[in-house]
């Protein structure tokens, strides 16, 4: 026994030495980039006069590497990636700085009997889930506080639980001044509660410009002039490179589908055996949210599935399990539970396409061989020997780097600016990694960051007008057919006369988003302001213009309510702190003079003289 409770209390002072490092109250908080390693030493900035270590900041971003990468299944971390996570490093480090100052300046500070007490009743999160304090799967509180009056609770340990408490308690102090007076009154409850769960039944017509607003528009040189000049903030643009790009997309080959087509027949069995769904869809489903609850989805309407999925899920009859349905996802075993008029509530099981670990190896393998032969003879003749799709003439920059079946290349554009520095910069790239593909690239063009020309906005800027132009014209068309069906007209008959048609929404939420209209704009004021049965003016939002008929509402109780409101008013509170806790780190940080000097530690790293090794 004694010999279990030493080896598990080793355990414990691992857990509690790599827990302690960079915790905060608020969770604030290599293939590591070269830049990191050129930071490991020396003084990075300061923060009103304090230096920023290079010590803490490298410990700090080492965590949120690390915890990138165990998220990312230990798959190499993009340049772009590794570049926020040293921006978010630095910056938790500020915040750690600050936070000391304030305590300072506010005198907050623990006193030795605090530190005790918090200890026996506050156990450290990752103490709370050691099996040696677990009752039942539950902690028990008698168990800790026993064990630390006992001697395997060592002075190591003790001293590292004294340190966490002499950093967390002073900081729990500090939030609790700093949210002091935050309140939610029952009246806000109430109204939250009922934006969330009151819902809007409409009938909708789509003013689609293609269809009231056909044809060609005319558009002056002057509109274009007079567009760019009132708009110039739109057309700043940041480093922007244009290349060629050959490019190996990652995924399974055909051994892995028909692994995974092996495993969902055999899953399938189980159920037609009689398994219980819910138990199969929790051990089986890669589809953690759903397979949490017994692989339910949920109703839903059209257009809210990808098409296979949707396609069986409103043809299979009710009660019936599909066969093995593929999608981008993998393969999907579907049981419609309800289905009314356009809407189906069902459950599935989703077994995901993974690549094997000889996929992996292969995929890499094509990888490093497209760099090496693009580096000797060019793009075109990787991507033809090594079978990877090539384009030309893709343009990326470092605020849109995204690239379809590529994913971001920002990464590319950065050693595009790179190599214009050089003297003799090169034409084609090493292999790239991006969660989707691998990828070189052939510089075509670099353009430094400034103000587009107007001859190259023109194209852009004419499709605009026109766009705005089509938009105003089927706007004045709704007003008419508003106008029909005031005059005595349908909402039908005033529709077909236009060549357009009445749809019928998803349900509407004051707060959610809808697939037709989007969320929370003028379209869902008319849902829940029209009377029922009348038609909305012309309604304009991010997805369109609309005219909106509401055909039902429902409505909450205070009952319903009443039963919900203290989980109600923890959440809100939560989001209130959370909320005011931020606004006031954005105001120490806009009141603190913060010198960030990692540039230019880099630079002299880069110039500093290599030293031979002693070896």
């Amino acid at each position: 026994m004694m010999r279990d409770l030493r080896e598990k209390t080793k355990l414990i002072m691992i857990v509690v030495a790599l827990a302690f490092v960079g915790l905060m109250i608020f969770e604030w908080g290599m293939d590591i980039s070269g830049s990191s390693v050129a930071l490991q030493t020396g003084e990075l900035g300061r923060v009103n006069g304090e230096p920023v270590s290079s010590e803490a900041y490298s410990l700090t971003y080492q965590q949120l590497y690390d915890q990138a990468n165990q998220q990312a299944g230990g798959t190499q971390l993009s340049r772009d990636e590794v570049r926020q996570l040293e921006e978010q490093a630095f910056n938790e480090v500020v915040n750690d700085i600050l936070l000391t100052q304030e305590l300072r300046r506010r005198e907050i500070r623990v006193t030795d009997r605090e530190v005790v007490q918090a200890a026996q009743w506050m156990p450290h999160p990752e103490l709370m889930q050691n099996e040696l304090f677990l009752t039942d799967g539950q902690f028990d509180i008698s168990k800790y506080q026993q064990f630390l009056t006992s001697p395997s609770a060592n002075e190591q340990l003790l001293t590292q639980l004294e340190a966490y408490y002499r950093t967390t308690i002073p900081r729990s102090k500090l939030m609790r001044q700093v949210t002091a007076g935050l309140y939610v009154s029952e009246a806000e409850l109430w109204q939250i509660y009922k934006d969330r769960n009151e819902t809007a039944t409409v009938e909708y017509v789509h003013l689609d410009p293609s269809v009231l607003a056909p044809g060609e528009v005319p558009v002056t040189e002057a509109e274009i002039e007079g567009y760019y000049d009132g708009h110039e903030e739109e057309f700043e643009r940041s480093e922007t490179a244009r290349f060629k790009i050959a490019y190996i997309e990652k995924g399974s080959i055909p051994a892995d589908t028909a692994a995974a087509l092996a495993q969902v027949q055999a899953v399938r069995e189980e159920l037609e055996g009689g398994a219980e769904f819910a138990e199969i869809a929790q051990r089986e489903s890669d589809d953690e949210g759903s397979a949490a609850v017994g692989g339910e989805l949920g109703t839903f309407g059209r257009g809210q599935m990808i098409e296979p999925f949707e396609e069986a899920a409103f043809s299979l009859p009710v009660g019936e399990l599909s066969e093995p349905i593929q999608t981008q996802y993998g393969y999907h075993l579907i049981e419609v539970l309800e289905r009314e008029e356009e809407q189906v509530r069902a459950r599935h099981v989703l077994i995901a396409l993974e690549p094997s670990e000889a996929t992996v190896d292969e995929l890499y393998a094509r990888a490093d061989s497209l760099e090496l032969v693009a580096e000797r003879a060019g793009v075109d003749r990787a991507a033809s020997t090594m079978g990877a799709t090539i384009r030309e003439g893709v343009q990326a920059s470092m605020d849109d780097g995204f690239v379809a079946g590529i994913g971001s290349v920002v990464e590319a554009v950065e050693w595009a600016r790179d190599e214009q520095l050089e003297e003799e910069p090169l034409d084609v790239s090493p292999v790239f990694e991006t969660p989707q593909a691998f990828f070189v690239v052939e510089l075509e063009q670099y353009i430094e960051p400034g103000q587009v020309p107007l001859q190259e906005a023109a194209p852009a800027i004419r499709r605009q007008v026109i766009l705005e132009k089509k938009q105003e014209q089927a706007r004045e068309i709704g007003d008419q057919l508003v106008a029909d069906i005031q005059g005595g007209k349908t909402l039908e008959q005033a529709t077909t006369e236009r060549g357009l048609a009445v749809e019928t929404a998803p349900d509407v939420t004051r707060t959610g988003f809808n697939p037709a209209f989007g969320q929370a704009n003028a379209a869902t004021g008319a849902a829940f302001g029209v009377p029922i049965g009348q038609v909305s003016g012309v309604m304009e939002t991010p997805t369109g213009l609309f005219v909106l008929r509401p055909t039902d509402r429902t409505e909450v109780t205070r009952e319903e309510f009443e039963a919900q409101e203290e989980q109600l008013r923890q959440v809100a509170m939560m989001q209130l702190q959370q909320e005011s806790v931020s606004r006031w780190m954005e105001s120490l940080r806009e009141e603190a003079t913060i010198i960030d000097r990692r540039n230019e530690m880099l630079a002299a790293a880069a110039n500093a003289p290599l030293i031979p090794s002693p070896f």
